[in-house]
């Protein structure tokens, strides 16, 4: 009676496995094609992802040009009151206000006392943040504090090569 048993059992076994099989391969195959299919969706949401970000950058900097027509720059009146406030409005310090025009601090300080006035380069700059808000300034000096990061990186890195040469060269 034992071997009938095991005989029986061998057989339903064998025929689960067969059965499972069946099954089961046609699954495992959807499922690599599947893996494939996200594994090239992934990628290419990747690859759009950094476009989409390449092309916000470009439009940012765009942006911050800040360039405005050369009628409205002779038509301007610019006071250091007017510099004031248009800082205040903007809700940034002198700092940054120099920052986005490409001056030093100094000078945007000066012209807030009437000490100096804004060059035609620089006027021009005012008079175009005039039309930016808030928001649009934010974006603007994170894009420059990017920019400069990167280049001080890049300085960085051109330094330590030099001192590597130089250390090369003195032993």
């Amino acid at each position: 009676m034992g071997k009938m048993e095991q005989a029986v059992k061998y057989e339903i076994v064998r025929l689960t496995r067969k059965e499972l099989r069946a099954t089961v391969v046609p699954l495992a195959r959807d499922v690599r094609r599947l893996k494939r299919t996200v594994s090239g969706l992934s990628k290419t949401v990747a690859v759009l992802a950094r476009l989409g970000a390449a092309l916000e950058a470009q439009r940012t900097a765009e942006r911050a040009k800040m360039v405005a027509a050369p009628e409205e720059v002779e038509a301007a009146r610019i006071s250091p009151g007017l510099i004031k406030k248009l800082r205040k409005r903007l809700g940034i310090s002198q700092g940054e206000l120099a920052t986005l025009i490409g001056v030093s601090a100094g000078a945007v300080g000066f012209w807030e006392q009437g000490k100096a006035r804004p060059g035609d380069r620089n006027k021009a700059a005012l008079v175009a943040l005039r039309k930016l808000g808030r928001r649009e300034v934010a974006d603007v000096l994170a894009t420059k504090a990017a920019e400069s990061a990167r280049e001080a990186k890049g300085k960085a890195k051109g330094k330590t090569k030099r001192k590597a040469r130089g250390r090369k060269k003195r032993r």
